[in-house]
């Protein structure tokens, strides 16, 4: 016996006397929490998106899809950054005025390799303004999960306002469960060791996000 059968058989005799409710998950657990505080515009949820991710250290920008070239250039130029990783589904033009080395996000990348890589550019998939949380689920614009864990400096671009959502509630709703999901709320950090702040300990020391309109 494996110990999977093991765990299951531990956990069905502990079930046993529940009575069996073949109501679906969603009606058997009640959802009466708020889905969002307070009443917003949508250029106050936009705003309160910047606040959340200032307030935890990201840097934060604003843009139009004329300008990001121009300014994704100046950020990695900024940085000093050599090479980024660049997902295969990010937009061509987003990236076309950068000098640095392409680095695409390749299956057979080990660690070391990706450790070299200055940045990373990215799209995501949801924004939380009450949060400031970005979410990322894996699609062409995001890439593999581990191209925005390993390099040191990551660049996140969040199309306002389709990409952004009041409350955690409300990003839950868009996001496919059985995706790979990474919830980043600022850069990497810790203080578990005497409660002294480390960053970059398991992710990137520094986010930048892009907020971008269209016009």
């Amino acid at each position: 016996m494996s110990s999977r059968e093991r765990i299951l058989g531990r956990v069905r005799r502990a079930l046993a006397d529940v009575p069996d409710d073949a109501r679906p998950y969603e009606e058997a657990v009640a959802r009466e929490y708020l889905r969002e505080h307070g009443q917003r515009s949508v250029a106050q949820t936009v705003d309160l998106l910047a606040e959340n991710l200032a307030d935890y250290r990201a840097l934060v920008h604003r843009c139009t899809d004329g300008e990001l070239p121009v300014l994704l250039t100046r950020l990695l130029a900024a940085r000093g950054s050599r090479s980024v990783v660049v997902p295969p589904g990010l937009p061509p033009h987003w990236l076309a005025a950068v000098d640095a080395t392409r680095v695409h996000d390749r299956a057979a990348s080990t660690p070391q390799e990706l450790d070299g890589v200055d940045s990373v550019v990215t799209g995501c998939a949801v924004a939380v303004a009450e949060t400031g949380t970005i979410v990322l689920d894996g699609s062409p614009d995001q890439g593999r999960r581990r191209i925005t864990l390993v390099p040191d400096h990551h660049i996140c671009v969040v199309r306002v306002p389709d990409q952004v959502v009041s409350s955690v509630p409300g990003a839950l709703e868009r996001l496919d469960p059985a995706r790979p999901l990474t919830w980043i709320s600022g850069p990497s950090a810790t203080s578990d060791i005497e409660l002294d702040r480390v960053e970059g300990v398991h992710g990137p020391r520094t986010l930048e996000v892009v907020l971008l309109s269209g016009s």
